[in-house]
């Protein structure tokens, strides 16, 4: 029996496992992709300052269609959707950024209704096009990459921490105006002796932000996921930060720091019905911005599937390549309609594929009928939303910063001794990057439509690399073997 084929001349990727062992290293996929599937709705749910009910409707609707996105992708839809190997769909960590930036201009029902309707059109947009896509890999070489993913995570990083030591901006924040102020002024106001328009500047000391208990809390996360990932081996190390996280939240429930009343009350079984917030809105800077968005994550996932294709011997054709993209827009199109986000194949499984050896494809297919058996169970949700945000801190730390050094990775590859000129395009597009995060107002006297495109310091970041990148090194003919290379390398 060769290496490509298995029982009766089967390509392993084809084989189909028996039922028992199908539904054992499905559920191990959906745990090594667990923790970074739920953090997206909790991020983008709290930004857009939405209820705990439909932030945990969020969690519902991402797992619902992590599982239907990664059965287009594994098991296909058709000759146009699926790549038809071994991958598990998940939410991208590359649209967190923008869609903060949206969700943060834009709050509440109306905001959520313009973002789904954003990520509705740059799925279709996708969809389209995925067969062009090859032809622009050369734009996107590991320089350009590695940079972009390096600028995400560092982009990602003040969100893990404010989760850690409390929001700037309202309970959490850092000061508080002295309330014997606050009264005084709203005498005068009603005398008449202060114009209304008056406000007092926060001057008190908020215990409530950067508490101690909250610090412990995610030290204690941070601290499990370093032991598990330093002792531990194999499976259970893959999935270190769940178990961070389930020992913050049982110690934070310990501590009553955590409450269950809205797990009590949440249903075992609810449909994600589309549209929940209502029919989308089309605002043509954010469908840009999340067009861009879409260039970056399929040109990721072009290296994922070849990476991938060489793991599992089984080569993928340019038409094969178009099929997998495809799916990627039309996950992310489905994202839209359900109330959730842009989707990719998720790199820790495929890693996963290579640590377990098992390469046949219907294993993706089971987590992913395992997803959506999550999704259709409102107490999961509503479990995940009742964490504290210090025990996601904790976690964010190493999720967040697990993105940055993946850029790092794909970046040892880049050539800075021989083209002092990559050297460049890293230093400035990193400093791109850092303007929304060290000036979030730089953009005040700019024109308001274009805010959420140049508030992202990732996209602002993917401009540069690509502009920069073009104008040292010019637009040679795409490396397979470099884009194969990096695909091994990224990691969500």
């Amino acid at each position: 029996m060769s290496e490509t084929t298995g029982a009766a001349g089967v390509h392993p990727v084809d084989e189909r496992l028996p039922t028992p062992k199908l539904i054992t290293l499905g559920f191990q996929h959906v745990l090594v992709m667990y923790a970074g599937a739920i953090a997206v709705p909790l991020i983008v749910g709290r930004a857009l300052q939405l209820s705990p009910s439909e932030v945990a409707f969020l969690i519902s609707a991402d797992l619902f269609v992590c599982g239907i996105a990664t059965l287009i992708q594994s098991l296909g839809a058709t000759q146009y959707f699926g790549i038809r190997l071994p991958v598990m769909m998940g939410v991208t960590f590359a649209a967190v950024g923008p869609m903060v930036a949206i969700a943060s201009g834009n709050p509440g029902s109306d905001g959520a209704r313009a973002l789904f309707g954003a990520i509705i059109a740059a799925g279709l947009i996708a969809i389209l096009l995925a067969p062009l896509i090859s032809r622009m890999l050369r734009f996107f070489p590991p320089v350009v990459t590695g940079t972009v993913i390096l600028a995400i995570g560092i982009s990602l990083m003040p969100i893990g921490i404010n989760w850690i030591f409390g929001l700037q901006v309202g309970p959490t924040a850092p000061k508080l105006v002295d309330p014997a102020q606050a009264a005084w002024l709203e005498q005068a106001i009603a005398a008449g002796d202060v114009p209304e328009g008056v406000r007092l500047a926060p001057t008190v000391a908020n215990p409530l932000y950067a508490a101690s208990g909250n610090i412990a809390i995610a030290a204690l996360v941070l601290g499990t996921i370093l032991l598990v990932s330093r002792f531990a081996s194999g499976f259970i190390a893959n999935i270190a930060v769940l178990i961070g996280i389930a020992v913050g939240g049982i110690t934070a429930a310990m501590l009553g720091m955590m409450h269950f009343d809205r797990v009590a009350d949440a249903q075992w079984f609810a449909l994600i019905t589309p549209f929940h917030f209502g029919l989308p809105t089309f605002d043509l800077v954010m469908v840009l911005t999340m067009v861009l968005v879409m260039i970056v994550v399929m040109i990721e996932s072009t290296g994922m599937f070849l990476a991938l294709s060489e793991m599992c011997a089984r080569p993928v054709t340019q038409k094969q390549l178009a099929a997998g993209l495809r799916a990627d827009g039309l996950g992310t199109m489905l994202g839209g309609i359900f109330n959730t986000f842009p989707y990719t194949s998720f790199s820790q499984n495929v890693g996963l594929v290579g640590v377990t050896g098992v390469r046949s494809r219907f294993v993706c297919v089971a987590g992913g009928v395992i997803m959506i058996v999550l999704g259709l169970i409102p107490k999961m949700g509503a479990l995940v939303e009742s964490l504290p945000t210090t025990v996601l801190g904790g976690a964010g730390l190493v999720m967040f910063g697990m993105v940055a050094a993946t850029g790092v990775r794909i970046l040892s590859r880049v050539d800075f001794t021989g083209n002092r000129h990559n050297l460049f395009v890293v230093a400035i597009s990193i400093g791109m990057a850092m303007i929304p995060v060290v000036a979030p107002d730089f953009k005040q006297w700019m024109p308001h439509a274009i805010h959420p495109l140049i508030h992202s310091g990732i996209l602002l970041a993917a401009i540069s690399a690509v502009l920069l990148n073009w104008f040292y090194n010019g637009a040679p003919a795409a490396d397979e073997d470099e884009l194969r290379a990096a695909g091994k390398l990224a990691d969500h």
